[in-house]
């Protein structure tokens, strides 16, 4: 692929466990991290209430392109969790004070929260 956004245009996947089983999954976000492209993923069936995901690297195969991947080694898995959990920490920080991370301008909605913050 020419375009790395290619793989997420239409942000559904479907994974094949080693199983051999097909799951749906809806890309939640997606960060470069030292060099590295990883997305995280939540399933589109299944329990409403679970709030895990799956994170995987984007490598890209000789044969077959751009592929997702599991992460094995711990260390880099934990790095990226961190990450991904930071920015989604961030962003519904965001939506809790009334804006959004795709707001243009950077100011607040104006509640006491973000009133007590902008004066630490």
């Amino acid at each position: 692929m020419d375009n790395k956004d290619d793989i997420f245009e239409n942000e559904l996947f479907t994974l094949t466990d080693e199983n051999g089983n097909e799951s749906q999954f809806e890309m939640l976000g997606s960060l470069e991290l030292d060099g590295k492209n990883y997305v995280a993923l939540i399933p589109v069936e299944g329990d409403e209430s679970n709030d895990e995901y799956v994170i995987l690297r984007l490598d890209n195969d000789p044969q077959e392109g751009e592929i997702l991947v599991t992460i094995d080694d711990d260390e880099e898995f934990d790095r990226v969790a961190d990450e991904f959990e930071d920015a989604f920490m961030e962003e519904l920080d965001c939506d809790a004070h009334g804006f959004s991370v795709e707001d243009d301008d950077d100011s607040c909605c104006g509640c006491a929260d973000c009133d007590e913050e902008d004066e630490v």
